[in-house]
């Protein structure tokens, strides 16, 4: 079963949100990281970049598939996690943690609304 904590907000293409203020931390579920296996790679976006609900943010390369990450929300990156330039294998070890992709100062914070509590995720992916 994959892990999904109870104080995020989750979008129906498998990102989460931790809400920080006015900041939203973004990454892709433990379910994602699993279905995806091993990553070896991941595309960050440049700091300053606007991004708009639903556009890709970043892409994870796994080593048979890629995936494109969705904003969650629309704003703009204020962060991303330069760490995973190098280890990538953080979103599988640590989807929640470590292994975030990108944080997002929020333009329209209603938007959070929208998205998926923890149990309405946990429907979604059969869990």
């Amino acid at each position: 079963m994959s892990r999904v904590p109870e104080e995020l907000k989750y979008s129906k293409d498998h990102e989460w949100v931790r809400v920080e203020g006015d900041i939203a931390v973004v990454g892709i579920t433990d379910y994602a990281q699993s279905e995806l296996g091993d990553i070896v790679y991941v595309e960050l976006p440049q700091v300053g970049t606007r991004v708009q609900k639903g556009e890709t943010v970043a892409t994870v390369e796994a080593v048979k598939t890629a995936a494109d990450v969705y904003s969650p929300v629309s704003g703009e990156v204020v962060e991303v996690n330069s760490a995973l330039e190098e280890h990538a294998e953080l979103v599988n070890k640590d989807p929640y943690g470590e292994g975030w992709i990108v944080k997002i100062k929020m333009s329209n914070p209603e938007e959070l609304n929208e998205l998926l509590s923890a149990e309405e995720y946990k429907k979604l992916i059969g869990e």
